[in-house]
């Protein structure tokens, strides 16, 4: 088995970005005044698909796709899982982030969120892990464009 890794060099957490075609957001919001609405929905403008899970909004769709009550209920490949769940609750994700099929990439904590314990374990089952940084202000600062 492959080890993953912390991406934390400017360069690194760049090309993340610019590979984000599918992109999971766990605890996905439908208020676009919350972080876990308006930063999927930047992605989504520059391109990227989004799926989205938080099993209190299941029979929804956001950014054109259903919502999903589990990483694992995804059954397909994404690049970046895109985290907005409390540091504290991220245990409570682990198996469900280990479950998916394939693993993700990369699993990208957004800024505020830290927990090195469950970035650890994502990091020995072969997931590269990006620990709190926002997309969408990362996406910007390098003036990206459009994802291909």
């Amino acid at each position: 088995m492959t080890t993953g890794r912390a991406i934390v060099a400017q360069d690194d957490v760049r090309a993340v970005l610019v590979r984000a075609r599918v992109v999971a957001v766990l605890g996905a919001h439908s208020d676009s005044s919350r972080p876990a609405h308006y930063v999927p929905a930047y992605m989504h403008g520059v391109g990227s698909r989004i799926l989205p899970v938080n099993p209190l909004l299941v029979g929804q769709t956001l950014f054109g796709e259903p919502v999903r009550a589990s990483l694992v209920d995804l059954g397909e490949p994404v690049d970046v899982v895109d985290v907005f769940r409390r540091p504290e609750a991220l245990p409570a994700h682990l198996d469900e982030l280990l479950g998916m099929r394939p693993l993700p990439a990369v699993v990208w904590f957004q800024q505020g969120i830290r927990n090195d314990a469950v970035a650890a374990a994502l990091i020995a089952a072969g997931i590269d892990v990006v620990q709190d940084r926002c997309m969408l202000a990362d996406h910007r600062r390098w003036g990206l464009g459009r994802i291909s």
